[in-house]
């Protein structure tokens, strides 16, 4: 059966406690871990580097899925496949060479994503998706957790799946920002197969609860 891959985002976790909120998301049945690295200036907030990656790393077993919100993020693919990424997934507003960026990142043994922003239109994306291993979706305006998911990405989203279907590659389309219990069901049912979620499993105060919830939810 068709199960939908779940992935926490630490944007939202505890920072103090990051070993056991991490460990603690793993044992709540998480699939991925999502990590947002952010350099001020191509969104508004300053996260991690591959230094935190690469720690991150040792205390889990599951794939670190990382989302680089910076600019000019070949400059630092090489850094983030040593600290031990397993998914890289770049912008592509950022990236003005981005076939050539995703071919770093899947020589190197990684996954490699592409990420849009809300108002960044599919096209742009026309020649390159063939080479990624993945599509995100930005549902929120990146930068901050917490934020309300955008109506109007749900059309984005079932133009997103069309466009992969036509490729006839295997592509996953991972959607981030403002999912909840409340609307994963269209999330998924419009095409996404991985869903990120931030504050909605670690300001639940039950991980393990809320990941079953979004579970039965979706009839997994």
């Amino acid at each position: 059966m068709f199960k939908t891959k779940i992935a926490p985002s630490i944007l939202s976790c505890n920072f103090l406690i990051l070993e056991k909120e991490i460990k603690a998301v793993e044992s709540a049945g998480a699939d991925l871990i999502h990590i947002d690295v952010m350099d001020g200036h191509f969104v508004p907030n300053i996260t991690i580097g591959p230094l935190f990656v690469e720690h991150i790393k040792r205390i889990t077993s599951l794939p670190l899925d990382v989302h680089l919100m910076i600019e000019n993020p070949s400059a630092f693919v090489d850094d983030f496949v040593k600290a031990g990424a397993d998914i890289i997934t770049i912008h592509i507003e950022t990236d003005k060479h981005i076939l050539r960026t995703l071919d770093v990142i899947k020589t190197s043994g990684k996954k490699a994503g592409i990420t849009l922003n809300p108002a960044t239109p599919l096209n742009s994306i026309k020649y390159a998706i063939k080479e990624a291993d993945l599509l995100l979706i930005m549902s929120v305006n990146p930068g901050f957790g917490g934020q309300s998911y955008i109506d109007a990405m749900d059309e984005k989203i079932v133009e997103a799946k069309k466009m992969i279907m036509e490729t006839g590659n295997v592509i996953d389309l991972e959607v981030d920002g403002g999912i909840k219990a409340t609307n994963v069901k269209k999330t998924v049912d419009s095409g996404a197969n991985i869903v990120v979620m931030g504050t909605e499993i670690f300001h639940s105060g039950n991980y393990a609860q809320k990941i079953k919830e979004v579970r039965e939810i979706l009839g997994e």
